[in-house]
């Protein structure tokens, strides 16, 4: 049996070898599920997972019980992780006694694991005088309310390095999977769905409008740049709007309304909102709603649904979003993350969109260099063991994981590098 098994493992490095050498010089995309067929590295986690993740839906809303199930089967989520609730009718606004006894409802079925909420509706979508998603996220709590131009309390989520927000801070950061339709609820968890490792080389638009008031946001467009400019096209503008353009990943502006967003193709996993008062009133405001940003093919969105006032403190910092979202975290993290004082705004997209967690291999004359987004500067431990799920019968000696180098990535170094002989299965971890 021990001959068969190393036989089998020889056989399949030679594979390995033979691989490489056919793709000198060439970008391999890679995935977990051609671990067969490829190398499967294991890179530090960066975001959220489905299992840690819980949907719920509200009971007799057949648009709600469809949109649940379709995302937790287009996303694996654990059935245990579909709650129903109960809200009276079909009102735009929950009091908060009626709140507090569905959220104790939703608490008492949510494990120690579950750190954030996908909510599958569009309407309710506030809870007093805060908002459904940051209602659900920390509970009832006037103390994130304003009458109006005030400040709030501040979230302790904000630009954290936090990978378990429920565990560090003891609340489960939210998103609304809004939609006016099953099919448009489908179509943009699918929009999710296929944003994942893509690394996408997006546009981004950052518009001042004849609107100060609602430009507040463009002091941070230098900075956005400065970061990104090599990386992606960086479009500062002082425009209504932008029209008949497609690759867009970061659309941000100031406006009651954006116009020409019909001529607009977004790629999947984008982020657009506009600062505006009433952005997140998503089925009645008397101004844009963040739901035709969805419409229009974006994949997340925000919107405050009580007067916030202009205080940047209110919206997302596109700086910090792009940032984060660009270092591997899911669109929920990184949206949030972005935003101070969340306590009247309304999250929604699809949560677990996660374009920058994959990584690239490249053959470089008798090494491989590992590319990945997410690799920050630090030192980094690489093992090897056997690849994951046991695809691969393998001796017992090499089922324990065993280091085989520590690397550093710095700025003239943005890469961790593989040399022969080659192992089917890598993990890295930052020291």
């Amino acid at each position: 049996m021990i001959i068969a098994l190393a036989s089998c493992l020889l056989k399949y490095l030679k594979q390995i070898k033979k691989l490489f050498i056919a793709t000198s010089l060439s970008v391999l995309f890679v995935s977990p599920l051609c671990a067969e067929n490829s190398i499967f590295i294991e890179l530090p986690k960066t975001g959220l997972q489905a299992h840690e993740l819980a949907v719920i839906y509200l009971i007799g809303d057949l648009k709600s019980e469809l949109i649940a199930s379709k995302y937790q089967r287009l996303r694996n989520i654990p059935a245990a992780n579909v709650i129903g609730i109960k809200f009276k009718g079909q009102n735009r606004k929950v009091s908060p006694g009626e709140f507090a006894v569905q959220k104790r409802v939703v608490d008492g079925q949510l494990s120690e694991r579950i750190q954030a909420l996908a909510l599958a509706w569009d309407q309710p979508y506030k809870v007093g005088c805060m908002s459904m998603s940051a209602a659900f996220a920390f509970g009832y709590d006037v103390s994130f309310c304003a009458s109006g131009c005030e400040k709030t309390k501040r979230s302790a989520y904000y630009h954290s390095g936090s990978l378990s927000p429920y565990t560090d801070f003891n609340f489960r950061p939210t998103m609304m999977l809004a939609a006016a339709t099953v099919d448009d609820a489908e179509s943009l968890i699918l929009r999710g769905v296929n944003s994942d490792n893509t690394q996408p080389n997006g546009d981004v638009y950052l518009l001042t409008t004849s609107d100060n008031n609602r430009s507040v946001r463009n002091i941070f467009y230098n900075a956005i740049k400065d970061t990104f400019g090599g990386q992606h096209a960086v479009n500062i503008l002082s425009s209504e709007g932008i029209k008949d353009r497609s690759n867009i990943l970061f659309y941000f502006t100031g406006a009651v309304s954006v116009p020409y967003l019909d001529s607009l193709s977004f790629l999947p996993g984008a982020m657009a909102d506009h600062l505006t008062s009433h952005g997140g009133r998503l089925t009645d405001s008397t101004q844009m709603s963040a739901m035709r940003w969805l419409e229009a093919g974006a994949t997340g969105s925000y919107g405050t649904a009580i007067e916030p006032c202009n205080f940047l403190e209110k919206f997302p910092n596109p700086l910090i979003a792009m940032w984060h979202y660009k270092k591997g975290s899911s669109l929920i993290e990184s949206y949030w993350k972005s935003v101070q004082m969340p306590g009247q705004g309304n999250f929604i997209g699809e949560p677990l969109a996660s374009p920058f967690t994959g990584y690239r291999l490249v053959r470089w004359k008798n090494t491989i260099r590992i590319f990945a987004p997410s690799l920050r500067e630090g030192r980094y431990t690489i093992s090897v063991g056997q690849s994951e799920g046991g695809l691969l019968p393998m001796p017992s000696y090499l089922r324990n994981l065993n280091t085989i180098s520590n690397q550093n990535i710095n700025k003239q170094k943005n890469y961790l590098e593989l040399k022969p002989p080659y192992y089917p299965y890598y993990r890295v971890e930052r020291l």
